[in-house]
């Protein structure tokens, strides 16, 4: 039910959620209508519109669904904490049921469009493995304690994850400087390069970083070829 409420939010956003569907045969595609009427129209694809869409629940409810669309918009509620709230109890209200029969008319649209498009299927795919390939990224770097964060405290967890946020963003940003560059020389040896191959590249590599060891920064021979002097430390500023 969680995930149905999930496409439905997306939606009512303005975005698509858009998983990779691996047990597509095992999710139940909703209709509306009866059932002789999306068979007069589908004689074969309505056969698999076994669910239906209760339009007159999401109608009662949708003005109530626009402001929690708004809420999330706008910063003024985060989608897990509305998503926990809305299934705390073991009997939904109307507004949360509601969501749930329009998430399953919007989870049906998309795995019809995953099922008869292609070129769409392995975009989705494709933008989900830069995202492993970035969660891989934080693994290899959350190496301490196997990854496991530790702390006792809530402020000692927030500045363990912010600084894995750190170093993760650096790794990015480095990689997507000497990507470019990369990119660039290749354009000036073999000509214009197609730039729809650049979907395929992510930044989040890690084959070059080394995690261990001893990192030095020459911070006094970066002072002499720049000739730029840090602030002078706080206590010394009223001298």
């Amino acid at each position: 039910m969680k995930t149905l409420t999930f496409f439905s939010l997306f939606a009512l956003t303005g975005f698509t959620l858009s998983p990779q569907i691996r047990d597509l045969g095992g999710i139940t595609l909703h209709r509306l209508g009866s059932r002789r009427e999306v068979y007069s129209v589908f004689p074969n694809a309505g056969k698999l519109l076994t669910g239906t869409v209760d339009v007159g629940l999401i109608r009662s409810q949708w003005d109530e669904m626009l402001r929690l669309a708004a809420s999330l918009k706008y910063g003024h509620s985060t989608a897990s904490l509305v998503v926990s709230k809305l299934h705390a109890s073991s009997r939904r209200s109307a507004l949360a049921q509601a969501l749930v029969e329009y998430g399953g008319l919007q989870r049906t649209l998309y795995a019809l469009r995953y099922l008869a498009d292609e070129a769409y299927r392995r975009r989705i795919t494709r933008q989900l493995n830069k995202g492993e390939s970035l969660h891989s990224l934080r693994r290899d770097l959350f190496f301490a304690h196997e990854g496991t964060v530790r702390r006792r405290h809530h402020e000692q967890q927030t500045e363990q994850a912010l600084c894995l946020s750190l170093v993760t963003n650096a790794i990015i940003t480095w990689n997507t400087a000497y990507l470019e560059l990369a990119l660039a020389h290749l354009s000036q040896r073999r000509g214009r390069i197609d730039r729809s191959l650049l979907a395929h590249v992510s930044p989040a590599l890690m084959e070059h970083v080394n995690p261990y060891g001893t990192y030095e920064f020459p911070v006094e021979a970066e002072y002499a070829r720049t000739g730029y002097r840090p602030l002078p430390e706080p206590e010394a500023i009223g001298d």
